[in-house]
């Protein structure tokens, strides 16, 4: 099957020298020490598709993001008073080129974690990044904070032969993609497949198989892919949730992924993992 945008081994995380603050002091001031350039509020990227790096000064970039064929790569942490402007991040997505996507997911969502959460969830006092960046201790109660994953469920649902897709109010005009909702506690990723289909588009399912994740770290979530067979046709939509859902057929799938003018919709970009699991049910 397709790789998804954001798959791919990144940069070697060195784990364990998280536990080594001297060495990754060290590391920090290794002339051949790079940090990440950010600019406006995301990792910045270069006409080439590549990721921007400058000199690392370790005053300045306390994340360490691991080693790249034996090199020590940082980052700073985002501007607090930064905004974050989504717009922007896709923009980026849509000219970053795939080696260095894996980098800019982890670096964006550990970024954003830490200008998030500067506070100590227990008591309340201030913390401290520690491990490299790869998590924050309190100073107070000496409680250890790691950075935060909220794993979503996004499916495709089939019926005799047509997939149902839907759109959000905040698309833009014609674009259609996979349903999705955030798995809840105590909730197994079939259940939650499951519920959103009948909540969103009032339709039962069976037979949910994994397909494929991603990371997507708008702030910080794990999109987990799916297909499951649809019990039924009819749909009641959630009109909270989704200015439309319909079934489309695999010729109206095949012209959209074409980007044919007569396409009934526009697909996702091929950043978004809903591309990957419309270009596997093609292929199936």
């Amino acid at each position: 099957m397709p790789n998804p945008f954001f798959s791919g081994a990144g940069l070697d995380r060195a784990d364990a020298l998280r536990a080594q603050p001297e060495r990754i002091a060290a590391l920090a001031h290794d002339p051949a020490a790079r940090a990440l350039v950010w600019r406006n509020g995301a990792p910045a990227v270069d006409e080439l598709g590549c990721l921007e790096w400058g000199l690392c000064r370790a005053d300045e970039a306390p994340l360490f993001l691991g080693l790249d064929n034996g090199l020590p790569r940082f980052s700073p942490f985002p501007d607090g008073a930064e905004a974050v402007n989504t717009r922007v991040h896709f923009g980026l997505l849509g000219q970053l080129g795939d080696r260095d996507a894996p980098l800019f997911a982890a670096a964006l969502s550990l970024g954003n974690w830490h200008r998030r959460h500067p506070f100590c969830s227990v008591c309340g006092q201030a913390t401290e990044p520690v491990r490299g960046g790869w998590s924050r201790r309190c100073g107070s109660c000496a409680a250890e904070h790691f950075p935060r994953v909220d794993p979503v469920v996004i499916m495709l649902a089939e019926h005799d032969g047509r997939l149902l897709l839907g759109r959000q109010p905040r698309f833009p005009p014609g674009h259609y993609s996979a349903l999705a909702g955030f798995i809840e506690a105590g909730e197994t990723i079939e259940a939650a497949v499951a519920r959103e289909l009948h909540e969103e588009a009032g339709i039962r399912v069976a037979e949910v198989r994994y397909v494929a994740s991603q990371p997507w770290p708008f702030p910080s979530s794990l999109m987990i892919g799916c297909k499951a067979r649809a019990l039924n046709e009819r749909l009641v939509i959630d009109t909270t949730e989704l200015d439309d859902a319909r079934w489309f057929t695999r010729a109206d799938v095949e012209a959209a992924m074409a980007g044919a003018p007569s396409a009934p919709f526009v697909p996702p970009p091929r950043f978004a993992i809903a591309r990957t699991l419309l270009e596997d049910w093609l292929a199936a």
